[in-house]
């Protein structure tokens, strides 16, 4: 069943930069988690998706205390970039 079948709202996106701290991050993914039981993560570029996969290791750690245990697909998209 494809996730957003069963939450129709639900989570935004959660855009990562090469700025962007791992742990706030985490934080975020894993506040999601817990909320819509999936999460979607952006990263365009090397320096982003470095940080986004700390912290999707990071998000591991804080949801196993839950006992949530994540993983994660990596794919390709086709992103439109205003400007």
């Amino acid at each position: 069943m494809n996730p957003e079948e069963e939450h129709p709202s639900g989570p935004d996106v959660i855009k990562v930069s090469a700025k962007s701290r791992s742990t706030a991050v985490a934080g975020a993914i894993a506040g999601v988690i817990r909320e819509h039981r999936h999460a979607e993560v952006q990263a365009i570029g090397a320096g982003a998706v470095n940080q986004a996969v700390k912290a999707l290791a990071i998000a591991r750690g804080y949801l196993s205390r839950d006992e949530i245990d994540i993983v994660f697909v990596p794919f390709f998209t086709e992103v439109t970039i205003d400007g």
